[in-house]
């Protein structure tokens, strides 16, 4: 397994619909796209702007041919509503939440 951090500015009069529009993308890719395992989000509680998606995925490369092969056009509408920082991809060792 992998995650993917994606790092995000979101306005304050914009995080309601991004958080809408996230909801509805990442379960679009969690049930069309291989490997895709779903996400979740957390908010900065010092700086509210700052936002994490972190994404679970099968394997790199599932999520490789979906980055080159959709992400423009799954993604688009919420990078209308934020600015994208950064893509951080963590190999996953072991996970305790329940």
């Amino acid at each position: 397994m992998i995650r993917i951090i994606y790092n995000w500015k979101v306005a304050p009069e914009k995080k309601d619909r991004f958080v809408q529009t996230w909801k509805s993308t990442t379960n679009r890719i969690h049930e069309e796209v291989t490997g895709a395992r779903g996400s979740f989000m957390l908010q900065n509680e010092g700086n509210p702007e700052q936002i994490k998606t972190i994404a679970r995925w099968d394997t790199l490369s599932d999520w490789e041919k979906f980055w080159q092969d959709s992400k423009t056009s799954q993604m688009q509408s919420m990078h209308e509503l934020g600015e994208r920082i950064s893509v951080e991809i963590f190999r996953e060792i072991d996970d305790f939440t329940k």
